[in-house]
Order: C-alpha cells, then sequence, then structure tokens
C-alpha cells in the first residue's frame, strides 16, 4: 500500500518528465508511467489485442467470464492514454465485472479531433454490441456522447469526466494531478469535449458515477448528477475521501481508492445481473 501524497510525488515527476517531449515519447513515458501503478493480471484472464471495424482494441477475458461484453474508453486528457497505460484498470474491471472488457484505442488530438476518437468509439461499439460503456476522465467525456449515438440505451459507469456546462463558475478549486487551468487548456485540443450547458436529458436511464474528493471536476459532476437524478435516471454516485484525479491507476495500493472502485464496480456488475 501507499500513500496518497507518495502517489502524487511520482505521478507528478512523471508528468514533468514529459514536459517538451514530442507526442510519441510523452505518450510513451504515459504509458510507463500508469503501468508502473498497475498490479498484475488477474489468475487465468486471457487478453489479446485485435483490430475491430479498423479501430485496435485490448480485450480482457476473465477466467470465468458471463456471457455479454463491456465496453472500456480510457483517460488522458485526449492527448495521451492508450490501451497500454489503462491496462491494469480495465483488467481490474473485467475480474470484477465477470465479462469480458474491450478497451479502446481510440485515435489522440492534436492528430486526430474529437469527431474522429468519438468515430472510433461508435465503431468499436458497434462491432461488439456492449452490455454497458465505462470511460474514466477524457473517456468518461466521450462515454457520455457514445451513449447517444447508439441504437440501445446502456448503462453507465463515468469516472471523474468532464461534463457540460464547465466554466469559471462552476469549476471547483484546482487540486494536485489537475489544476482549473490544466481543465480549460482542454479545449486547446478538443473544443468538443467542454460543451456549453445543454441542459440535455440524462445519457441513461441506469448509471455509477465515481469521483474523487480533491479534483476541479468534482463540483460540476456532483451538479450534473443532481440534475440527472430530478429527470428520473436512477444513478449510484460514490466520492473517494482525499483521493485526486489519476488515482484510479493506484486503485490496488491506494486504501480510500481501492474501496472506493470496488463499490462501484460492483454496484455496476449488480446492474447488469445474470
Amino acid at each position: 500500500m501507499m500513500t496518497v501524497s507518495d502517489f502524487i510525488t511520482r505521478f507528478e515527476a512523471g508528468l514533468t518528465s514529459m514536459t517538451g517531449q514530442p507526442w510519441p515519447e510523452a505518450r510513451e513515458r504515459y504509458d510507463a508511467l500508469c503501468q508502473s501503478f498497475a498490479p498484475p493480471d488477474p489468475p487465468g484472464m486471457h487478453i489479446t489485442d485485435a483490430r475491430l471495424r479498423g479501430v485496435g482494441v485490448r480485450r480482457f477475458l476473465p477466467a470465468e467470464a458471463r456471457s455479454g461484453r463491456v465496453l472500456y474508453v480510457h483517460g488522458g486528457g485526449f492527448t495521451i492514454g492508450s490501451v497500454r497505460s489503462h491496462h491494469g484498470v480495465a483488467a481490474s474491471l473485467a475480474e470484477r465485472l465477470g465479462r469480458e472488457v474491450i478497451s479502446v484505442d481510440y485515435r489522440l488530438a492534436p492528430e486526430a479531433g474529437y469527431a474522429e476518437m468519438l468515430a472510433d468509439c461508435i465503431a468499436v461499439a458497434n462491432a461488439c454490441e456492449p452490455l454497458a460503456l465505462v470511460g474514466d476522465s477524457a473517456g468518461g467525456r466521450l462515454v457520455l456522447d457514445l451513449a447517444s449515438k447508439l441504437p440501445t440505451v446502456l448503462p453507465l459507469g463515468l469516472i471523474y469526466p468532464p461534463v457540460d456546462g464547465i466554466d469559471e463558475s462552476s469549476l471547483g478549486a484546482s487540486a494536485p494531478l489537475l489544476s482549473r487551468e490544466e481543465v480549460f487548456g482542454i479545449a486547446v485540443h478538443c473544443l468538443e469535449a467542454l460543451p456549453p450547458d445543454t441542459n440535455a436529458e440524462p445519457p441513461a436511464q441506469q448509471m455509477e458515477v465515481l469521483a474523487v474528493a480533491h479534483d476541479p471536476l468534482t463540483r460540476p459532476l456532483e451538479a450534473t448528477v443532481a440534475r440527472w437524478r430530478q429527470a428520473g435516471a436512477n444513478i449510484g454516485y460514490r466520492c473517494a475521501d482525499g483521493m485526486v484525479h489519476g488515482a484510479l491507476h493506484a486503485h490496488a495500493r491506494l486504501p480510500e481508492m481501492h474501496n472506493a472502485w470496488q463499490g462501484f464496480c460492483q454496484a455496476l456488475k449488480d446492474r447488469l445481473g445474470a
């Protein structure tokens, strides 16, 4: 186990090492940084890389899996992150849900626009016909938009995503590993990722939402969850005390994150049923 202070120190050092690097090098360093916190793969899990409708994916099949698949979309601010950086998260999700998880290696900015990222996610979803959609951070934003593009309304699992209507007044205070300036910086590469407040209907009637206590995205996320609940959506919400944005990578080492992640996965598993 480790403390959140130790996690912040190590993760900040890794992010600092990426500063000024070309995108390919920065992405490789980010993958290695995140992988350094990942637990070993669960025993008996079958993991393969493949392509679905031209899009790269990594498939995680537990030793004893029920039928049906779950689509997972990784975070990384739309410019970094991959099936490698979020390997440990996807493997844990598959093990805890007892179902195959398909992690999407969507294209990234600045080489690709937001519409192309979303198109990659849509292509994979149409190919694998998932039972649910799960995404963290930037991946959570993509999952929100992906949900409205599919013919079937699916349960969602959202982990500290940016939501509609983020502005100077709605955003929370800066926190370790994610500042207000960094949130607004997303718009430099992905303006569509921070849409205005549209007062849209809930993207799904069943959702599980996981936030962390120290994250500028948590305040607007909680306001959005409240609005969705008022509109009739059934939403489970939990916030990991003392945790920061990105702590999901160290869910196996940070007790508070471990407990929140375990509760999130169990609640989503219950929604999927048998």
